[in-house]
């Protein structure tokens, strides 16, 4: 007989597996150090008007199956009403079985709003919003309620170094128990193919930082007062959204050479282009190494693939890819470049291209030390490869190649604040991969050990790892 869709025991295989989630997994709370969440919503505790607000503005996962279903693009990012773009929304996810976007959906609706017996479609769909954006607008659904109502006990946003953090000081000015720090994103600081916009960069960076930007040296001295703010206010961790690690030798003279180049808007060639980007890397990651910090570098995906889609509607809005890089020779000689003066700081590694689970996860074993448990950690499996097969295939590399009791779990990478339940799916496929070892005769049937290992990847490894503060 078929098992029903998305009971207490969805994912969950095994009797081992069951007991792993329910006893241990499903208790822990969220410690979310890597998402994409507007700090000014949490700031004000916003209420949204409805449900396709908090579900589908921003969320390209949503708009890419949209389009690949036939959606026009008026309901999607143009301007047809909210409950247009839901309808089309629902009309699409009949369609989205097998993609994770199916589960997320039940999952995120049965969590958030009780919703356990309708799954979404065309037939359901005026009676579904009707019902949840009625929830929203109550003050029972607000931002800050949802974050609670979902066990978050932290969150990481993702902040570049121009950003004031006038969101996160009223957070913590309010008083909110639950922590919400930035992540430091300086990507757009190596942004040298594009000469114009770094100046302009260059330039606000100059007026945020009363500071007259003339030299490399003082450019990085600009940067630093700004990783030097973001620590201030609890900022433990960067963050890289980058093709590749780009380790090209350089020298001093040849930095500073290229800089002024830069400035005086003079075309850069591609070796140049390589050097600067690679001495900006190592700079940046001496100061995460100075200042106690964790680098997080996601590695891997080919963005913007479509010009004529960009120019109508951006970056971020869904034509992304995953991109075959080399990896393995640049990641290694910038980790060894740090490592050789001991300046390597804790670092995550994340790969967009399957094909690099083995050898982002083998890489790791020949930095870690400093007598910290797994300094070197694999992150969770990313964008494209946050699914079932990906999170598999990445707990089963991690399991391989180094130490899964250490990994620091997952994280929602997100924008909509219904995205918790991420954390949940995750946590039922790890509990089913253990559970399916157990009854195999894999491992040990000792759920002591087996359960504490659960709770340690579901939070207490990353609230050890991260050394946030909590309390």
């Amino acid at each position: 007989m078929a098992a029903q869709f998305l009971t207490q025991d969805f994912l969950l295989q095994t009797e081992t597996a069951r007991i792993l989630y329910h006893e241990h997994a499903e208790k822990m709370p969220i410690y979310d150090y890597h998402c994409h969440l507007p700090a000014d919503k949490i700031a004000t505790d916003h209420k949204f008007d409805n449900l396709s607000q908090i579900w589908l503005y921003g969320d390209h996962y949503k708009w890419r199956a949209m389009r690949t279903n036939g959606v026009a693009e008026k309901y999607i990012t143009g301007n047809s009403s909210d409950y247009e773009k839901f309808e089309k929304w629902a009309e699409t996810v009949p369609y989205t079985i097998r993609n994770p976007l199916y589960h997320w959906t039940h999952l995120e609706l049965k969590n958030t709003f009780g919703i356990k017996d309708k799954l979404l479609n065309l037939n359901t769909a005026k009676h579904i919003y009707e019902v949840c954006s009625e929830m929203l607008r109550t003050p029972e659904f607000s931002v800050r309620n949802i974050i609670r109502k979902m066990n978050v006990k932290l969150l990481c946003t993702t902040e570049g170094p121009l950003d004031s953090l006038e969101h996160h000081r009223k957070i913590r000015d309010d008083g909110f128990e639950i922590k919400i720090h930035a992540a430091f994103r300086p990507d757009k600081g190596l942004g040298v193919e594009d000469p114009s916009a770094l100046n302009a960069w260059i330039d606000r960076l100059e007026a945020v930082c009363d500071t007259e930007i003339t030299s490399f040296a003082s450019y990085v001295d600009a940067i630093r007062k700004r990783h030097d703010y973001f620590h201030e206010y609890g900022c433990r961790l960067s963050d890289y959204g980058l093709e590749t690690a780009y380790a090209e030798d350089y020298t001093e003279g040849e930095i500073k050479k290229i800089f002024d180049k830069i400035r005086t808007g003079k075309e850069l060639n591609v070796s140049e282009c390589l050097k600067f980007k690679a001495a900006m890397m190592i700079e940046l990651a001496l100061m995460d190494h100075e200042a106690g910090w964790v680098m997080q570098l996601h590695l891997g995906a080919l963005r913007n693939n479509n010009t004529r889609m960009l120019r109508a509607l951006g970056p971020d809005t869904g034509f992304d890819s995953i991109g075959d890089f080399e990896i393995a020779g640049p990641l290694t000689n910038f980790l060894d470049r740090l490592d050789l003066n001991n300046k390597l700081p804790k670092t995550i590694l994340y790969n967009l291209n399957p094909r690099d689970n083995e050898l982002i996860a083998a890489m790791l074993g020949s930095f870690q030390g400093d007598f910290v448990p797994s300094k070197m950690q694999y992150g969770p499996a990313w964008w494209f490869l946050d699914q079932k097969d990906g999170m598999e295939k990445q707990l089963n590399a991690l399991s391989n190649m180094s130490l899964l009791s250490h990994f620091i779990g997952m994280s929602t990478d997100s924008r909509s604040f219904l995205s918790f339940p991420r954390h949940e799916y995750f946590r039922r496929i790890l509990c089913n991969v253990l559970g399916n070892d157990v009854e195999g005769g894999l491992i040990p049937d000792d759920m002591k050990l087996l359960g504490k290992m659960v709770e340690n990847i579901c939070f207490n490894n990353a609230k050890n790892y991260f050394l946030m503060e909590l309390d």
